[in-house]
């Protein structure tokens, strides 16, 4: 009976709560808005420079490209993969990831990507984006990353060193 008088007067002391996940190792994935924002910039401030230089500069004219169609886009694929690929090895961050306080990181160190995990993302990521599946994988899943994500054991996180 005193128990319950102590409860109902506020005596008793309230349980701890315990968790037996850690929360200081624990990625904070980034949402598909904010993934969506950042490739979108990348696409405007990364891929129109490099389309501009192939089409006009390398191929000629416009005309050009369209009739070499395979041989215009492998040039941009590949120019756009080194700037990508470099940005990831570097800083982990495209600048449209930077502007959304976005990184990438590798799901094991928890550390911006390896040279050889930043190719396998970009590579896959190429091919998954012609893939109706490949694009809408990630709404199927709790931590929000695609099959790129899955296949070079990486992830999309928001950055907790910037301000």
């Amino acid at each position: 009976m005193a128990r319950w008088r102590d409860t109902k007067q506020g005596k008793t002391p309230k349980p701890i709560k315990t968790s037996t996940k850690s929360t200081k190792n624990k990625l904070h994935y980034a949402r598909i808005a904010d993934k969506i924002k950042a490739f979108l910039t990348d696409t405007f401030m990364l891929a129109m420079p490099v389309m501009y230089v192939v089409i006009y500069l390398i191929m000629g004219s416009l005309k050009d490209a369209g009739a070499n169609k395979a041989t215009s886009w492998g040039y941009i694929l590949i120019a756009l993969g080194i700037i990508v690929v470099g940005f990831y090895v570097k800083s982990g961050q495209t600048p449209g990831l930077k502007a959304y306080n976005l990184k990438v990181v590798d799901i094991n160190t928890k550390q911006k990507p390896s040279i050889i995990l930043a190719v396998l993302r970009y590579f896959f990521f190429t091919i998954i984006a012609f893939s109706v599946f490949g694009l809408f994988y990630s709404f199927f899943r709790k931590d929000r990353r695609g099959i790129h994500d899955l296949l070079s054991g990486t992830a999309i996180v928001y950055d907790n060193t910037q301000k």
